[in-house]
């Protein structure tokens, strides 16, 4: 069979890799130049290397993604940096450390230990876990994830040091706006099951080589090949008038409705069309840093507090000269998600703005960490589109179009997840499969 793959990102990717696995021909289209779509490489000469266009992790409930390294021959034990959960803030105010006990005892063991919670707030919290197992895991489809937090009456203090940052991290939208039912699945995910669902896993390598290059390598891969005509047809697909038995269309929604359009329209299907137009999407803003000299923080990813006021906008640090192993001096790269405010700021200042916030915060630190060097470099990405709004009520896309021959991949189609990766891998896989048993 010769299938098309539209779009090179984790779940065109993903997709590639079950067609291959069945002997399938498959070409892959990507507008870029670099396997990964929204988690690939990009060099950057003045960082020795590569860097990613925005910073990820993995959980250990991602188990279809970590499957899917294994079989491609990627070790996930030797390019991802496993740490069971563990939460500490820069500024060394709040840790929480789940211990080696079955779940979801080591989730309630570490709320109960945790460092700069008063014990209404820990109890508040042990409340809010018991409630969503109660409700099976499924809030209201109307809450949002304000509306679920007031409900278990959690309190400020908690909500911005826990729940706030784990939804910006999980979802990408504010919890005043954030679906409560894809973060209690995240939840749920990482908290039930194996204790190790709950675990960290931190890239060691660029997103290109954690898994996305294997697969190009068993692909025929067109970079710098933009798709403007997709033709579904009885009997095949014709992309860029070049005849395919069945394709996967793996690029954002907005990109899909517009490839699509017409054919849904003739096909008298406006329902997929409004569906796959309805989506509104939230940036992520990326700041690496290179320091002078080696700065080691006491944890490879921390918690930094927000003050909006003054631009302190980001809410995580990771010390990505440990994750790599690369050296000499320091690389951190600070992560702002649903930073709208950053993306038509002007550049300078947010990149000082928070600069000082990573510095201010660790002068707090009770170890008293040395002074933050001096930056010699810094690159600042903003992906305006980083993921979709994950809003209550969204009505997301099937893997399945009207037409057998073609089939839809992305982290925004109805995967139960909000747009993290192991959402794209499912979708990926999910679309492949569909073409695979037609």
């Amino acid at each position: 069979m010769k299938v098309a793959v539209i779009g090179a990102g984790w779940a065109g990717l993903a997709a590639c890799a079950v067609l291959r696995d069945a002997d399938a021909n498959v070409t892959v289209f990507e507008a870029g130049r670099t396997p990964g779509g929204r988690a690939r490489r990009v060099v950057h000469p003045d960082f020795g290397g590569q860097l990613d266009n925005g910073q990820h992790i993995l959980l250990g409930a991602y188990d279809q993604t970590l499957a899917l390294m294994r079989r491609l021959g990627r070790n996930p034990d030797m390019l991802l940096m496993r740490r069971s959960l563990r939460l500490a803030s820069l500024d060394g105010q709040f840790r929480l450390t789940a211990p080696a006990l079955p779940a979801p005892l080591h989730a309630a063991a570490a709320l109960l230990g945790a460092r700069g919670l008063s014990w209404r707030s820990r109890i508040a919290a042990l409340r809010f876990m018991h409630g969503l197992k109660k409700m099976a895991w499924h809030p209201p489809r109307h809450w949002t994830v304000a509306q679920l937090l007031t409900h278990f009456q959690q309190p400020d203090a908690l909500v911005a040091s826990i729940w706030e940052p784990l939804c910006l991290a999980a979802l990408n939208t504010p919890p005043a706006e954030a679906s409560a039912t894809l973060y209690a699945r995240i939840l749920q995910d990482s908290l039930t099951g194996h204790r190790h669902n709950s675990d960290l896993l931190l890239p060691c390598v660029d997103l290109s080589a954690l898994w996305p290059d294997a697969v190009a390598l068993r692909a025929t891969m067109r970079y710098g090949a933009t798709v403007r005509q997709l033709m579904p047809l009885a009997n095949g697909i014709d992309v860029n008038r070049e005849r395919f038995d069945a394709a996967v269309l793996a690029v954002p929604p907005a990109v899909a409705a517009r490839l699509l359009e017409d054919a849904l329209l003739q096909a008298q299907c406006p329902g997929l069309l409004n569906a796959l137009q309805a989506f509104d999407y939230l940036p992520i803003a990326t700041l690496n840093l290179r320091l002078a000299s080696p700065w080691p923080l006491p944890e490879p990813m921390m918690l930094l507090r927000e003050d909006k006021a003054r631009g302190h906008m980001g809410q995580w640090i990771f010390d990505r000269s440990r994750l790599t192993g690369r050296a000499p001096g320091a690389e951190l790269a600070l992560v702002a998600s649903a930073a709208r405010d950053l993306a038509d700021a002007d550049r300078e200042t947010v990149i000082g703005n928070l600069t000082t916030q990573i510095a201010e915060q660790a002068a707090r630190h009770p170890a008293r960490l040395a002074p933050m060097p001096a930056v010699e470099a810094t690159e600042l990405f903003i992906e305006k589109r980083a993921t979709f709004a994950a809003v209550p009520g969204l009505v997301r896309p099937l893997n399945t179009t009207p037409w057998p021959t073609l089939t839809l991949a992305g982290d925004w189609t109805d995967t139960g997840y909000p747009g993290v990766l192991e959402g794209a891998v499912r979708s990926g896989q999910r679309a492949a499969q569909i073409l695979l048993n037609r």
